[in-house]
């Protein structure tokens, strides 16, 4: 109770720092000099490192990769890891993005749930620990990343010249705890378009989406029209969506050229039956078009015959699942297509039991003789720790005896967390049993009473763990 209390006091000050936190757009540019990652997750790791350093902790910059922020002294380390990155802000929001605006008792913004609210959260419970002068043996490490969202060169990086916490939990996901994670892969399906679109119907352009694992909401295609065709398509648009009450739109740009605008909606690219898939939307609707025989339309027509509105990898060849971990997940995150290629990028969560070389035949052979090239990018394995091991078993108790909850058991998800990058590491938390998961989406928020939640959970946890 006492280190409820203390947080409990500190909360305007976590508030706060979470607002300053979310004005940082931390979304990953440019190389700078100093700034591996770009200017926005520079300034985020600075600010957390400057803010513990207020605080009276000791903190260590390695490169501007990452750093860390310690507690106690010990032979043993107890480490946190989380990431101060954010994807990008998408379209759509009701307030801004990087404003952290609060409005109805939830601080709103990109990052507020993923991942920057509970790098405040865990920050804060620090401190109580330091604070309320509780007795640990072990050093209690809190790692920042700044690279996690997007290629995960940052904690490699960090681990190559830092030793490993000795365990470690990465609140970057859902409580009660997080057993498992499936495996990760991004890809991408290219195909050369030799034979250019013609007649009064040629498509110049499609593009739409901004990272592989978000749900995108956004896509366009710039098309050339001429003569009766113009408003052939739009006929054949407005039929379309009376039909599936889709969001898609025609607009005029001059010069005989109109824009076929798809509105979806985001969401976590391993959860994408919470968003809508507007690339998928759009490509559906182009496959209702009249190309004449040309490379783009026979592209939409295979990606409509082999992905379609599918996200369990169905048709394409890679619909697995096991009993712990479920459904493969293929989510189309990003698309390119000019007069001269086409170019998809693929998230894929596969499940626990199988390995990444058993996902690619069955999609090579439902590719076959398509002309299409799948190239592989990232292969992150999966990760399973059985429900009674020590780790698992200490943090569910903190979980419980803080919320009550006896019911809820410990979980597998497709999401992806640093908990993969060192062993005796899950994820545990923010995201409560029955809240939605609004990470990667418009309008992403943490409530403050959750944020404070998580805060107590993370100080008791951390006692626990290292005392």
């Amino acid at each position: 109770m006492e280190l409820d209390r203390r947080i409990e006091s500190y909360r305007e000050d976590m508030i706060q720092s979470l607002q300053e936190l979310i004005r940082i757009r931390s979304v990953e540019g440019e190389p700078r000099e100093n700034m591996p990652f770009g200017e926005g997750p520079y300034q985020a790791l600075n600010y957390m490192l400057n803010l513990a350093k207020s605080m009276g902790f000791q903190t260590l910059n390695v490169d501007n990769y990452a750093g860390h922020i310690d507690l106690g002294s010990g032979e043993e380390t107890v480490g946190i890891l989380v990431h101060v990155d954010v994807v990008p802000e998408g379209e759509g929001w009701t307030y801004p993005p990087y404003g952290g605006e609060i409005h109805d008792g939830k601080i709103y913004g990109r990052g507020a749930i993923d991942d920057k609210g509970p790098a405040i959260a865990v920050l804060y419970a620090m401190k109580a620990i330091q604070e309320s002068g509780l007795s640990i043996s072990k050093k209690v490490r809190m790692i920042l990343g700044t690279n996690e969202e997007t290629n995960w060169e940052d904690i490699p990086y960090y681990l190559e010249r830092v030793k490993k916490p000795d365990l470690a939990f990465v609140p970057d996901a859902d409580f009660p705890v997080i057993h498992g994670e499936k495996g990760i892969l991004v890809l991408d399906l290219k195909k050369k378009l030799n034979q250019p679109s013609k007649g009064n119907l040629v498509l110049e352009k499609i593009q739409g989406g901004n990272a592989p694992n978000m749900v995108p909401d956004a896509c366009t295609a710039v098309l050339l029209v001429e003569g009766n065709i113009r408003q052939d398509v739009e006929n054949i648009l407005r039929n379309f969506v009376k039909e599936t009450g889709w969001d898609l739109s025609l607009k005029d740009i001059g010069s005989g050229k109109v824009v076929i605008s798809s509105k979806g909606k985001s969401a976590h690219g391993s959860t994408p039956e919470k968003g809508i898939n507007a690339i998928s939307q759009l490509m559906k609707f182009l496959g209702e078009l009249p190309f004449e025989d040309c490379g783009v339309g026979e592209f939409i027509r295979i990606y409509n015959r082999h992905i379609g509105m599918e996200y369990y990898g169905e048709s394409i060849g890679c619909g697995f699942e096991d009993e712990i971990s479920g459904k493969l997940i293929f989510n189309v995150g990003m698309i390119y297509v000019d007069e001269k290629e086409a170019a998809v990028t693929v998230n894929i969560r596969y499940p626990i039991t199988i390995s990444s070389q058993e996902v690619y035949p069955g999609m090579h052979q439902s590719l076959k003789d398509t002309g299409i090239e799948i190239i592989e990018q990232e292969d992150m394995k999966p990760i399973y720790i059985p429900e009674d091991h020590e780790l698992i078993q200490k943090l569910m108790q903190v979980y419980r005896e803080k919320t009550g909850d006896m019911k809820s058991k410990p979980i597998v998800i497709g999401g992806g967390t640093y908990a993969r990058a060192i062993e005796n590491a899950v994820a545990f938390g923010p995201l409560f049993p029955g809240q939605p998961g609004v990470e990667h989406q418009k309008d992403e928020y943490i409530s403050i009473d959750s944020l404070l939640q998580c805060a107590k959970i993370y100080a008791e946890a951390i006692y626990q763990l290292a005392k």
